[in-house]
């Protein structure tokens, strides 16, 4: 079966993912920035100019496999011409390299992908946009690697992620996707959904909501999994052990709190849960251009997603929040607050009367946003409590008719589920009853890729000069116009006027005033802040 080819604004270093293609040159040099991926004793040396590996190439070939991994394992691509391919060859030449790497990652057996994903999945920078010979030619470079890295996906049967740091990086890719209809192999219902929520989603409209689900990918556990783990670390005997399953799980959470303590609980819950790589799922959330984030979920790995791309987003209740700065409510606790984790039976009543507040910034969204719910069966008391007064509120009398205030997308078919929420939400499945988990999560990533690429807007790289080879003759007019703009700006910002320009001007693409890029990619900032206002 046929691969995907994903286009994610992430840190490529933090994706979770089971290879990695690391660019090089022929001395065996990388920047400095991938050193947390190497054994340190792979390093030989280190200067400005990056790190030099203790490897050698042992002929004419461009992908060598570095020791160690297992996961990711990284391969290191030749990338740097070093002047002896004509400047008319680079870009071919640079493709051969990716082919050639792909056909050897494929060749190395994986008998199970990471954390239990149903298909491989290999991860890539725009190679050749730092040290390389694409280095200016991005826009180029993009049009004819997407293809390449699908033929690869095809004839592999590998996922593949193409990671971008850069707005600009990332809004070239998905012009370039959207014009091949090809991309994703999704029946026409699913496809008809992702047009709906990516219309929302750009217009901002839509709100997400990310439930356990979505983090089990990175290799956390689900409730019933958590459970299990404090189980085993509470030393109860093999007979309460074995009650614990006939208990609510709240109950079965209770009373396992009650035998560890509140300080082994909460140092647990701290460490089990705190910062790591963050799974596809999270970047393609992040990379949504929506204000409004909330999660069940004690881990920052959302949080951690969207900084990577330049989105800082303020944690509720715990940081102030800003006007016009996107947030993400961490409705049952954070594990960085181990106080404040919701887990037993007694937190989740207490829950209504000390946090209401949190439980209203719900209300709230599901009143006046539509709510893209992932990675939860709707099945938690507090979900079913807020949805439950919504309901009330919009059936007073004299109220409008009732809309539906967000879409479910549930991994497999639940039509008992789906009648019973069908006056709140509309539920979406994946796939039929009768497919693997681990199947449907991965269409369910393919959908969110299409929503993402439906849903960024189409002039992020209008002003970025390496993308100029993407635009039309009316758009070079455009840009040659607001560049002239951009060069009248003054340095120092002292006026919001000046501000709100500058900062539209970035939202286009600029580079701020020439400043050089990082190796792969644009500076990481994203203003799209702006693009929040509704209509």
């Amino acid at each position: 079966m046929a691969g995907h080819v994903f286009a994610v604004g992430a840190d490529l270093r933090r994706l979770v993912c089971d290879d990695v293609l690391v660019p090089t040159d022929r001395s065996l040099r990388v920047t400095a920035g991938w050193r947390e991926l190497l054994p340190e004793d792979l390093v030989a040396t280190e200067d400005d100019g990056g790190l030099c590996l203790r490897l050698g190439w042992s002929g004419p070939e461009r992908v060598l496999r570095a020791p160690g991994g297992p996961s990711p394992q990284v391969w290191l691509v030749d990338t740097v011409d070093d002047g002896l391919v004509d400047d008319g060859d680079a870009l071919p030449w640079l493709l051969d390299g990716t082919r050639e790497a792909l056909d050897a990652v494929a060749r190395r057996p994986v008998e199970r992908p990471v954390n239990g994903r149903a298909r491989r999945l290999v991860a890539l920078p725009a190679l050749g946009t730092g040290w390389g010979g694409a280095a200016g030619q991005r826009g180029t470079l993009l049009a004819r690697l997407i293809p390449v890295l699908r033929e690869a996906a095809e004839r592999h049967g590998l996922d593949i992620a193409l990671v971008l740091r850069g707005p600009s990086d990332l809004a070239a890719a998905q012009r370039v996707r959207r014009g091949e209809d090809a991309n994703w192999a999704l029946p026409d219902p699913l496809r008809a959904v992702a047009a709906d929520l990516g219309e929302r989603a750009r217009r901002g409209q839509l709100a997400v909501f990310a439930g356990a689900g979505v983090s089990a990918a990175a290799g956390l556990p689900t409730w019933e999994q958590l459970l299990d783990e404090l189980a085993g670390r509470s030393g109860l005997d093999a007979g309460l052990r074995a009650g614990l399953d006939g208990l609510p799980a709240q109950d079965a959470a209770a009373l396992l709190a009650r035998e560890l303590g509140a300080e082994r609980l909460q140092a647990y819950v701290q460490e089990r849960f705190g910062p790591a790589r963050y799974a596809l799922a999270h970047a393609l959330l992040a990379d949504l251009p929506v204000q409004e984030y909330v999660t069940t979920n004690y881990d920052p790995l959302v949080e951690l997603a969207a900084g990577d791309i330049g989105r800082e987003l303020t944690v509720l209740p715990f940081d102030e929040a800003e006007p016009g700065r996107p947030w993400l409510l961490k409705l049952h606790g954070d594990a960085a607050h181990p106080e404040s984790v919701v887990l037993t039976r007694e937190e989740y009543l207490a829950f209504g009367d000390s946090r209401a507040a949190l439980a209203g910034v719900l209300h709230s969204l599901l009143l006046t946003r539509h709510v893209l719910f992932v990675g939860t069966s709707l099945q938690d008391d507090d979900l079913i409590r807020i949805a439950h007064q919504v309901r009330t509120a919009v059936q007073a009398p004299g109220a409008a008719p009732r809309r539906r205030s967000g879409t479910v997308l549930a991994l497999r078919e639940d039509p008992a589920r789906a009648r019973l929420w069908e006056r709140d939400v509309h539920t979406v499945a994946m796939t039929s009853a009768g497919t693997s988990p681990a199947e449907a999560a991965r269409l369910l990533e393919v959908l969110l890729d299409l929503i993402g690429c439906l849903s960024t807007p189409p002039t992020g790289y209008l002003l970025d000069p390496a993308y100029r080879g993407l635009l039309g003759e009316e758009e070079r007019t455009l840009a040659d116009r607001l560049a002239a703009v951009e060069r009248d700006l003054p340095e120092r910002v002292t006026t919001s006027a000046t501000a709100e320009v500058a900062a539209l001007l970035r939202r286009l693409g600029s580079r701020t005033r020439g400043r050089s890029p990082a190796d792969g990619a644009t500076q990481p900032r994203d203003d799209r802040v702006q693009e929040q206002r509704p209509g």
